[in-house]
């Protein structure tokens, strides 16, 4: 949705009773030193009371998910779990593959699902209930969801995920009766078997009916299975329309996939995130405990699974199919640290005065900020602080950590003076949907559930930076108890927690995360600002090395490692193998179920559609500069579309994405414009200058080589390495290299040294 837009609560949470009218009383809910509301502020909204599920539903509800609009209506918009496209309507549950005719322009790669009514779907209905007065949620798991059909004695459920081909469906007071828009192509089978080959407009299906089945309507655009007392039945979307396919399939139909679970973990002595995705089945008929799956690019070119010689098409790029109960992945971290370096590239005295500058810059009343903007307030000091100790201005540092520590504790408190609820400035707990809502809210993060992990993840970056200097600060009876809660809002790992659903904003397996709340789109759900993501997974790096929590630095890792590995495939294209040759611009600023577009939600200049990708940038951002070519290919191509390099927005964002590649360029750009250029609101020129400066000193980011600690970075120039760490430990620690590099590191402090193996 538009962006410009923690894995274990908290046992020690008390309820504050107090009396009269006008107070908070029974409404608060003190976490450590830190509390939020259960009420409402005066005159806010929160998202609708109506959910739709059935009664096997209770607990917090997913929301951000690809599947979400099946619970915010009372059917569902179409979704796009690929390579299948979903919809739930009256007749039924709609299914389409996009595969066979996706498009691209300059403007977009497009893979949607036709509206209703078109001759390219079919629907899998009931045949004894023509139509349904609506489709509820019924389950779900980690990338599965179950829907549920039912009018008098005729229910109808129907369960199908990322990455499955299939669709498999449960009957009661009726047998499958398949709509047609137009009369298929019967290949395989007759009306006597139970398993079908058919194909409509190109596509090609298998219909799976219980043994002993038959088929009625052949011919025409209704089928009808005949399946006596069986109530199972699964169709799937065919690579090819041969028998050897169809029996593939044929041994896979009759287990249906009944749980999903995403597994990671980081090592560090190789700085490797491991994923395990691992299927659970039920047979109903045969033995069979595998599935088949698909898998996306960002999934197939990190695994070790033998793959299948079956592929299919999609607006991610080929997913290419396995078969089994279980798969892996595994990607290398990079490494992420709280601001670049000193390298000796400043002008220190000049870097000073910046400094200054910025942290007098006033600032706004936080109860006049919503979550959006009091979050890039809040990253740009935390941000400054690291860079003023480069400068020796300690007291600016400790004055700058000081106003970032009072607004996270204006916005952790949830009553004013004399005890009132707060209008503005605090979190509210929504029981309905299980959310953390910040008040005031920005971009529909309230009625619409969207951009939390955008919002959110500003405050826990800039609770990180407070925890590295004063650890008392973020125990969890201080106010570390309300950065948690921020954290397990947009990426719980219980999955049978009380208040959060599991992963929020993160989709384990389409391996990136979705902003819209509600997914209400003709597209499905979308993500615009990869980069705001980045930094929430940054910040939970950070702010669980910082704390010593190592379930939460480990989970901000593997959200931050596959995030990477999704934005590099599905935004960036760094391989030049998933755009469409037909799409001519050089990223995908807005995923999309559907699509991938060329835009934003709010300006098509083209300085903004390329920079929502990029900003905010500080020491956790280098993961941009991993393929500089890239960068070069991306920024000239930005260049092309702004008629040069006299940028009128966002010029500071543009010139520190450009130094990752060529900082020597991005630097003079720079120098040429120092006192007029048009700065990001969530940026200073103390950190644009710093950060060309090293880069200029650096060289380009290393990719080729990690390290056993997750502050690191390694950078090259004229064939020399620069090997960087930041320790967060109250010990002296020796960081080892994959290139055998081993760095000492003080407690508290960065180090770097250059050389190291070429």
């Amino acid at each position: 949705m538009k962006s410009h837009c923690a894995p274990v609560l908290f046992a020690a949470i008390a309820v504050v009773s107090a009396t009269g009218g006008t107070w908070a009383g029974e409404s608060i809910v003190q976490v450590g030193a830190g509390s939020y509301s259960t009420v409402l502020p005066k005159g806010a909204k929160g998202p609708p009371a109506t959910i739709y599920k059935t009664d096997a539903v209770t607990g917090p509800i997913p929301t951000n998910d690809w599947w979400s609009s099946l619970a915010w209506l009372p059917y569902s918009e179409r979704h796009y779990p690929h390579p299948l496209a979903i919809q739930a309507g009256k007749k039924g549950l709609r299914v389409h593959y996009p595969g066979a005719k996706i498009t691209a322009n300059k403007d977009a790669i497009f893979g949607f699902m036709p509206p209703e009514n078109t001759d390219e779907d079919f629907v899998i209905g009931h045949s004894a209930q023509a139509e349904f007065p609506d489709a509820r949620l019924d389950g779900w798991s980690d990338w599965f969801v179950r829907a549920s059909f039912a009018a008098g004695g005729s229910s109808l459920k129907v369960s199908y995920g990322h990455g499955s081909p299939f669709v498999y469906a449960l009957y009661e007071g009726g047998t499958p009766k398949l709509i047609f828009g137009k009369p298929p192509t019967v290949w395989a089978g007759t009306e006597k078997d139970a398993v079908l080959g058919v194909s409509v407009s190109g596509r090609h299906y298998g219909l799976f009916g219980p043994s002993g089945s038959t088929w009625s309507g052949l011919g025409g655009k209704t089928f009808v299975c005949n399946a006596g007392d069986k109530r199972y039945f699964s169709a799937a979307v065919l690579p090819e329309n041969t028998e050897k396919a169809l029996k593939l399939f044929q041994q896979y139909a009759y287990a249906h996939v009944t749980d999903t679970k995403v597994a990671w973990e980081y090592e560090p002595q190789t700085g490797t995130v491991t994923t395990k995705y691992a299927f659970t089945v039920k047979a109903y008929e045969g033995a069979e405990t595998g599935t088949l799956t698909a898998l996306y690019p960002h999934q197939w070119r990190n695994t070790p699974a033998l793959l299948l010689d079956y592929a299919y098409a999609s607006v991610r790029g080929t997913m290419k199919l396995a078969q089994g109960t279980t798969f892996s992945t595994q990607m290398k971290f990079h490494g992420v640290l709280p601001a670049l370096p000193d390298a000796g590239g400043c002008d220190r005295a000049r870097l000073a005065a910046y400094v200054k500058a910025d942290a007098a810059r006033p600032t706004p009343s936080t109860k006049d900020t919503d979550t959006y903007g009091e979050g890039k307030l809040l990253g740009r000091l935390a941000a400054l602080a690291p860079i003023a100790e480069q400068c020796g201005l300690e007291d600016v540092a400790a004055s700058v950590r000081k106003k970032v520590r009072e607004r996270l504790e204006q916005w952790f408190t949830a009553a004013g003076a004399g005890g009132q609820l707060k209008a503005a400035a605090l979190f509210y707990y929504n029981d309905t949907w299980g959310a953390l809502i910040g008040y005031r809210p920005g971009f529909g993060s309230d009625t619409e559930l969207n951009d939390h992990h955008f919002h959110y993840g500003y405050f826990v970056k800039a609770a990180a930076e407070i925890a590295r200097s004063d650890p008392a600060w973020a125990a969890a009876d201080k106010w570390g108890g309300m950065v948690k809660l921020l954290g397990d809002d947009i990426a719980c790992t219980t999955r049978d927690d009380k208040r959060f659903p599991f992963l929020r904003n993160f989709d384990p397996y389409a391996g990136h995360s979705w902003a819209s709340g509600h997914a209400k789109f003709g597209d499905g759900n979308n993500n615009e600002s990869s980069s705001e993501a980045m930094n929430a997974w940054c910040g939970l790096i950070l702010w669980g090395e910082a704390t010593g929590d190592k379930a939460v630095r480990d989970l901000g890792i593997y959200l931050y490692t596959t995030e990477l590995a999704a934005i590099q495939e599905y935004w960036f294209d760094v391989h030049h193998e998933n755009f469409p040759k037909s799409y001519t611009p050089s990223v995908v600023t807005m995923v999309w179920g559907g699509k991938g577009a060329n835009g934003t939600w709010f300006s098509a200049k083209p300085e903004l559609v390329h920079g929502i990708n990029w900003l905010p940038i500080h020491g956790g951002s280098l993961y941009l500069g991993l393929y500089p070519d890239y960068v070069k290919y991306n920024y000239d191509a930005l260049a092309r579309e702004a008629k040069g390099a006299q940028w009128t927005d966002w010029a500071d964002i543009i010139w520190m994405y450009l130094a990752l590649a060529d900082p020597q360029e991005a630097l003079a750009q720079f120098e040429a414009r120092e006192k007029d250029y048009p700065a990001e609101g969530g940026n200073s020129k103390a950190n644009t200058y710093q950060w060309l400066s090293q880069l200029k000193a650096l060289g380009q980011v290393e990719r080729e080589v990690t390290a056993d600690y997750p502050l690191y970075a390694v950078f090259r120039k004229d064939g020399q390495r620069t090997h960087a760490a930041w320790n967060f430990g109250k010990q002296p620690r020796t960081v080892t290299f994959s290139d055998g590099f081993k760095l000492d590191v003080k407690a508290g402090e960065c180090a770097l040294t250059k050389g190291g193996a070429k």
